[in-house]
């Protein structure tokens, strides 16, 4: 066993983000600048969209995307339920009503088949989510927003450097046609690539991308920030009733360090992730995470998930027993049927969404990031296996 507990995530930091951080603190121009705005040309051309904007947040981005296609009271918008709080509670900023969907069990992303019976008169746009890493069938939802007229935000909060059919997630799809699209992401301290907190949104329309630079800082006028600067004005007019999501060029000098060695990370989190399927995939009681042929996995995060008609234990006692052998672990997620706002507010019952509970309650994520040894690695299998043994029937 493990004589020191191994944290379910932690950051790259290889000093170079501190070296540019340094500089901007040198300029002194703490807040949102001309770093954020290198940070922004520099992840649309990484992805391959027209225009980024950053945000302090992917619950920025997403709400940033939603107000800017449109969605107001008495919308629908039509998402999954196994996601973290902020897809869906987004949508309640605008007093439009979220309109959960069940997940494919292969996958854990939203299941298209249920998509298209969802949709009515009120639904407005579709938040497909990249459980994991692993982008959700694209080419059905993108048909299926087409079809429909549905705007189509992705959340990509974990689908970074993430890719569908050769296409990186955020560049926009061909078939797309006049459907409205915007990718989000985020730069949470545990994400492939990180700002400590941080968001971009990604879009190929550039009205898109106006309003939601527009609106991340209160609504002034473009190039407000730069209004305490020699070349700047100290006129500025509130357009619309924005909010304070703009992300400052601290924070923007770490994300352009890292984005500058996103491959290498990513290449690390591929090469634990195969490690841990070729250890599992013939363990009976054990299921690892699907990757399909067309998708290229960014490997955010491994959910294996336990058979556990072959186990003696359930999944909290399996989490327990790895932390006893000083492995971190974490549960991804807890779907939002289940918790009491969605529960009371809607009369949601664990059976609402069958397929996102059963998978819920046998899910563990296992550590997964780039600054894990190998040696590190060697003893999640080596826990995992021995928790494992002790638990056959």
């Amino acid at each position: 066993m493990r004589s020191s507990f191994l944290p379910f995530s932690r950051p790259d930091l290889d000093g170079s983000e501190l070296a540019l951080v340094a500089e901007v603190l040198e300029s002194g121009w703490l807040t949102t600048g001309a770093t954020t705005h290198a940070f922004e040309r520099e992840f649309a051309q990484r992805v391959g969209a027209s225009h980024a904007v950053a945000v302090n947040s992917c619950t920025a981005a997403l709400h940033l995307a939603l107000e800017a296609v449109g969605v107001g009271p008495g919308d629908e918008v039509i998402t999954s339920p196994y996601t973290f709080a902020s897809t869906a509670e987004v949508i309640r900023y605008f007093g439009a009503q979220p309109r959960f969907v069940d997940i494919r069990p292969d996958t854990l992303n939203i299941d298209p088949e249920k998509v298209t019976a969802a949709i009515n008169e009120h639904t407005r746009a579709l938040i497909p989510i990249h459980i994991a890493g692993h982008p959700a069938d694209m080419d059905a939802l993108d048909e299926i927003a087409g079809t429909h007229h549905l705007a189509l935000v992705e959340d990509a909060a974990h689908s970074l450097p993430a890719s569908y059919r050769g296409y990186t997630i955020g560049t926009r799809r061909p078939d797309l046609g006049e459907v409205a699209h915007l990718t989000c992401y985020s730069f949470y301290a545990t994400k492939t690539m990180t700002t400590g907190e941080g968001g971009m949104i990604c879009t190929d329309d550039p009205t898109l991308a106006e309003r939601c630079r527009l609106m991340s800082l209160h609504g002034i006028s473009k190039d407000a920030w730069n209004r305490y600067a020699a070349e700047g004005s100290w006129y500025y007019e509130i357009i619309a009733p924005g909010y304070k999501y703009n992300l400052t060029d601290i924070a923007s000098a770490m994300g352009i360090a890292q984005l500058r060695r996103l491959d290498t990370m990513n290449s690390r989190r591929m090469e634990i992730a195969a490690r841990y399927t070729e250890a599992f995939s013939d363990v009976t009681e054990l299921q690892v995470p699907a990757n399909e042929p067309w998708v290229e996995h960014s490997w955010q995060l491994y959910p294996l998930r336990l058979n556990l008609d072959r186990l003696t234990i359930d999944r909290a006692r399996f989490v327990e027993e790895l932390r006893a052998r000083n492995i971190g672990t974490s549960v991804h997620f807890i779907p939002l049927h289940l918790h009491p706002y969605y529960r009371d507010t809607y009369g949601y019952t664990p059976e609402s969404f069958p397929v996102a509970t059963r998978e819920y309650e046998r899910e563990i994520s296992l550590p997964i990031c780039s600054v894990m040894s190998d040696e590190d690695v060697r003893d999640v299998i080596d826990a995992v296996a021995d928790v494992t043994r002790a638990s056959r029937p």
